[in-house]
């Protein structure tokens, strides 16, 4: 049986210190309650320079430059341990500084609603054309300014500022006098999430060696809702991702699902190629300016710079069977059912060991595991503790209990098929898919055989279910099928034209 592959992967990240002042829910919140506020006051002192969000050990594994097993040998605070001899550009990606992004923000502008000045937009016209994947894009839009008159107008009617430290570089203005989801801060919050994907399409191109041309559909995984007032979600962010980066032959949709919702999205691209409708589809999923900052009052607390101080986006393409990339087993796959209660262990049973039964594959069949990848720099301080360490335990509390480890065994496990959170508290960002780079590598390299990717998502936190939600897929080494089928179907072929041409010699004769 031929499974879909995943044929390439890409990640990027963009510091965002001044979208998570005037962004960031957590700083909304504190700003409506007490503009004054303590925690207001001493914000600005606690975010990050570029160069340190650069040389972040998690942010070089995120892009690709290390592993997460390099984090176990970087002494801990991460951030009080950089790495100097990192860059911006990694394996899987690049992270982003805020002025490029804001350039990228209007690249991404369809209908004029990102008003730059005339100074920023030369300035950073003249960075995106030194980029290797931007410069190729419409940078033609750039060449619109906006007087220091129209920004002030756009704000005082609603727009949203952008703003470099206490440098005014331009605005977002609303998309409608009076409809309340396009106020200039959903816009803004949607286009973050529209130029954040295209910039992670972009490496994917890039890394995956493909045309754009080659992409068939695309599914959009973040969790924003992009739409108006009469449908709020309605989409379509997955094909104005695409129209911006030149995938000019493929449709699109969104999947909305929290944090799960890039696990679903995998999937259902990966059925979608396996049924030989489309042959190459995309999963990609921008960033949430709402999660910036979302800990900064405990990290300010602590004396810690504030940590989520990135967007996080990736995109993963999926393709038919080439017999040599990691294959999505689609027949190994994790749910949780409505049915089965929302208990941690009835989740971590519906997504992990309910699948390895069917196969009666032990808990230790699976090289890795990659669940809630957080960092834990940034949770722990806000009392939530290691996420993944804590997915990893209750894993291994599942093989005690079936007898596939035995107890003294639990850290050992945890050890072994688990690996340190890397990824920035994006919600849908860290819910699994940040390893799939990794494991692609690690498969090819013949580290691994099989990893099972998890997402998992809080339903309830829309007040219409208190429903969790689970998903799993096994990625595993390709063991040639592709090749197998390939090399069948030209042998078919050949066949098929010799009895031709006997056929036709006895009509003749």
């Amino acid at each position: 049986m031929a499974f879909p592959v995943i044929k390439s992967s890409a990640y990027a990240l963009i510091h965002s210190p001044n979208l998570l002042i005037s962004q960031g829910t957590t700083q909304t919140g504190e700003r409506d309650k007490d503009p004054n506020s303590e925690y207001l006051q001493k914000l600005p002192q606690h975010l990050r320079s570029f160069e340190e969000v650069v040389a972040y050990p998690p942010n070089q594994a995120y892009i690709g430059s290390i592993s997460p097993e390099d984090l176990k040998n970087i002494p801990r605070p991460w951030y009080q341990n950089l790495l100097a001899e990192k860059g911006r550009f990694g394996p899987f990606g690049e992270i982003m500084p805020e002025d490029e992004f804001y350039g990228l923000l209007k690249i991404a502008d369809t209908f004029d609603l990102v008003l730059l000045t005339e100074e920023f937009s030369k300035e950073v016209k003249g960075k995106l054309e030194n980029h290797p994947l931007i410069k190729n894009l419409n940078l033609s839009k750039l060449d619109k300014y906006a007087t220091e008159e129209e920004i002030n107008k756009a704000v005082n009617n609603g727009g949203e500022l952008l703003t470099l430290g206490e440098k005014v570089v331009g605005c977002v203005k609303k998309g409608h006098d009076t409809d309340k989801n396009l106020t200039a801060h959903i816009i803004l919050e949607n286009l973050v999430v529209k130029a954040s994907g295209v910039l992670a399409l972009l490496h994917l191109k890039n890394n995956a060696g493909i045309s754009l041309e080659e992409i068939d559909y695309i599914i959009e995984t973040s969790e924003e809702a992009c739409g108006d007032m009469n449908q709020r979600g309605g989409g379509n962010f997955a094909k104005a991702i695409g129209e911006i980066a030149g995938c000019v032959n493929a449709t699109g949709s969104d999947t909305r699902a929290f944090c799960a919702a890039p696990a679903h999205g995998i999937l259902n691209a990966a059925a979608l190629v396996k049924a030989g409708i489309y042959k190459n589809v995309v999963v990609v999923a921008g960033g949430a300016t709402a999660k910036l900052g979302m800990n900064g009052r405990d990290h300010v607390k602590k004396g810690m710079p504030v940590l989520e101080d990135v967007l996080g986006a990736f995109a993963i393409l999926i393709s038919e069977d080439d017999g040599i990339n990691p294959v999505i087993r689609t027949d190994i796959v994790g749910k949780h059912n409505i049915g089965a209660g929302s208990s941690p262990q009835a989740v971590m049973q519906g997504i992990v060991t309910n699948p390895l039964d069917k196969w009666d594959l032990k808990i230790t069949s699976i090289d890795k595991y990659s669940v809630e990848m957080q960092n834990p720099e940034i949770t722990e301080p806000a009392g939530a503790g290691d996420v993944p360490k804590a997915n990893y335990k209750m894993i291994a509390a599942l093989g005690v209990k079936r007898g596939d480890i035995q107890r003294a065994e639990i850290e050992e496990f945890t050890e072994k098929h688990g690996m340190p959170g890397f990824a920035p508290t994006q919600g849908h960002i860290p819910s699994g898919v940040p390893y799939i780079g990794h494991c692609h590598r690690d498969i090819l390299a013949g580290n691994i055989q099989r990893a099972m990717i998890i997402g998992k998502g809080s339903l309830f936190l829309a007040r219409m279910t208190n429903q969790f939600d689970g998903l799993s897929f096994v990625v595993e080494k390709n063991i040639g099928q592709g090749k197998e089928e390939k090399g069948s179907k030209n042998l078919n072929l050949l066949l098929a034209k010799a009895l031709r041409e006997v056929a036709e010699k006895f009509e003749m004769e």
